[in-house]
C-alpha cells in the first residue's frame, strides 16, 4: 500500500510507527508540499483536502493520521492485538487519547511552531499557556501508568509519541512533567518505528532553524 508523506510531519510519523508495529511494508511516497506537489489534480483526486499524510490500499484512499492508524489496526491487526484491542471500553479510552493528540496536544503545537514557521506568527503566551495545559493534561492521564490506555502499548502511545517528540525538537521543555518524561524515555528505547521517528524530527528541527 501506498503512503503519502514527509518525514518532517508528526501525523506522517505516527502511521509509520503503527505500521512498523503492525508488521505492515508501506510503499512510502514522499510529498513535497514546498513544490505544491499535494495541489496537483491526481492527488487531489486522492485528497481533496491535500494533506498529509493520505494512505492508499487497493484503490482505497483515507486521509487524517488517526484515521488511518486505526483502520490499519483494524484490518491489519490480530484480534487480540493490543494495539486497538476489541473490547469497548478499552477503544474508548484509546479513541479518547487520540482525540485528544489531535485536538488539543497537536493542536498547539501546530498554533505555535507550525504557524510560527508558515507564517512568521510569534508564539505568544496564550500559545504557550495552551501548549502547558495539554502537557499538564498528558501527565494527569500517565499517572500511575506506564502507557496512556491502559497497561500495554496502543495506537494512542505511538500518536502522541509522534507529537512529544515534535515539541522536543522545537525545545519545549516538558522535562517539568514528570510523567510524560518518564513514560517518553520509556518509548524511546521501546516503540516500534523510533528511530525512523527521530530522523523525521530531526528533519523537522531544521525546518525550524531557517
Amino acid at each position: 500500500m501506498d503512503l503519502y508523506y514527509l518525514p518532517a510531519s508528526a501525523p506522517c510519523r505516527a502511521v509509520i510507527m503503527t505500521a512498523e508495529a503492525l508488521g505492515i511494508q508501506l510503499n512510502k511516497k514522499f510529498l513535497d508540499l514546498f513544490a505544491g506537489a499535494h495541489l496537483k489534480p491526481e492527488y487531489l483526486k486522492l485528497n481533496p483536502q491535500h494533506t498529509v499524510p493520505t494512505l492508499v490500499d487497493n484503490g482505497f484512499a483515507i486521509w487524517e493520521s488517526r484515521a488511518i492508524i486505526v483502520y490499519l489496526a483494524e484490518k491489519y491487526g490480530k484480534n487480540d492485538n493490543s494495539l486497538y484491542p476489541q473490547c469497548p471500553k478499552k477503544r474508548a479510552l484509546i479513541n479518547q487519547r487520540l482525540y485528544f493528540d489531535s485536538g488539543t496536544l497537536y493542536q498547539a503545537f501546530f498554533d505555535a511552531y507550525v504557524l510560527k514557521y508558515l507564517f512568521q506568527k510569534p508564539i505568544d503566551a496564550e500559545k504557550v499557556k495552551k501548549i502547558d495545559s495539554a502537557f499538564e493534561f498528558l501527565n494527569t492521564f500517565l499517572e500511575n501508568q506506564t502507557y496512556v490506555a491502559g497497561d500495554a502499548l496502543t495506537l494512542a502511545d505511538l500518536s502522541l509519541l509522534a507529537t512529544v517528540s515534535s515539541y522536543e525538537v522545537a525545545e519545549y521543555d516538558f522535562s517539568k512533567y514528570a510523567n510524560v518524561a518518564r513514560w517518553y524515555e520509556n518509548l524511546k528505547k521501546t516503540a516500534p518505528g523510533w528511530e525512523e521517528n527521530w530522523a523525521g524530527c530531526l528533519e523537522y528541527k531544521k525546518l525550524l532553524s531557517k
